[in-house]
């Protein structure tokens, strides 16, 4: 059974620590036990987040003068060779006689979205809005409050077609374990004439990784956070875990933007498209949301929240 996993960001960086490598190292140990645990028994493609790590990348630029600051298709690519290196490494550890292959990825998105009209993902510094607002004059980015400070904000294109497909797909047929599409991949369009272009954009990570179980035709989708499920009512009294599930049902919730929303739509884009299943929740339980996913749950309680088709 092929089973694609995505580990959100706080998978390397925790909520609240900054993002030293070897805190890194050690956080990505935890998840690469998790993942190991689920390649003993199944294949294997995982993709990660990359937020904090191109958001300290674009400050480290910022910082040094002598060249301009890279553009973000560039630090995207970076986030995924160091990343994907990282996870690699802890998954050989894990899993001496597994082949496993770190491929950096380009995503095509439209020139035309209009997420490009519209930046929302911020990025980097903050600054006051005299700073803002000098920067977006002189470099023609856009910029946006962000509490009591400004950021830098860029577009989330929806992610159109994976060019590395084929060669991802060669590596699964031949049993290695695939890390790929790092950070929602490389943002790139393509033109009339075939050339292949970068571009200054953020994609989603959870929807890139849907787009890619969807093309390989996995069987299952683990979206793992440090979150135990997809609550209703989150954030009030009320709160309850959803655990089985449809995109159908889902459909009647209001979920945070950036946060559980993009998880929530990405579960249900694939489940609508493959019949699959889709797993939430935390990367420790990430075994436990398959085996239930599949019907082989333990006489414990449910892990993670679990979407089926109707």
């Amino acid at each position: 059974m092929l089973v694609v996993i995505a580990l959100g960001g706080n998978a390397l960086i925790r909520r609240g620590q900054p993002p030293e490598v070897e805190i890194q190292r050690q956080n990505i140990k935890l998840a690469a036990k998790a993942i190991a645990e689920i390649a003993r028994e199944h294949q294997v493609v995982v993709t990660h987040g990359n937020g904090p790590q191109v958001g300290l990348l674009a400050m480290q630029a910022e910082a040094y003068k002598g060249v301009k600051p890279y553009p973000l298709d560039v630090l995207d690519a970076e986030t995924e060779g160091a990343i994907g290196y990282l996870i690699e490494q802890e998954l050989r550890n894990q899993l001496p006689d597994q082949q496993i292959v770190t491929l950096l990825t380009q995503i095509e998105v439209e020139p035309r979205d209009p997420a490009f009209a519209c930046p929302t993902k911020p990025i980097g510094s903050v600054y006051s809005e005299i700073e803002a607002k000098q920067l977006a004059k002189e470099r023609g980015w856009a910029v946006a409050p962000d509490g009591n400070v400004y950021r830098r904000v860029v577009p989330s294109p929806e992610p159109k077609r994976i060019l590395e497909l084929p060669t991802i797909r060669l590596l699964v047929k031949v049993g290695a374990l695939v890390v790929c599409a790092g950070g929602g991949g490389i943002p790139v369009v393509v033109t009339p004439a075939g050339s292949i272009c970068g571009v200054e954009a953020v994609i989603d990570k959870d929807l890139a990784t849907a787009l890619l179980a969807r093309d390989l035709q996995a069987d299952a989708l683990l979206l793992l956070t440090d979150v135990d499920a997809v609550y209703a009512n989150w954030g009030t009294p009320e709160a309850r875990p959803i655990q089985g599930t449809t995109p159908q049902q889902l459909s009647n919730y209001s979920f945070a933007p950036g946060s559980m929303q993009p998880k929530v739509e990405a579960a249900c884009r694939f489940v609508e498209t493959t019949f699959g299943m889709a797993g939430i929740g935390k990367l420790e339980d990430a075994a436990a949301i398959l085996r239930g996913g599949l019907g082989k749950a333990e006489a414990v309680r449910e892990r993670g929240t679990i979407i089926r088709a109707e």
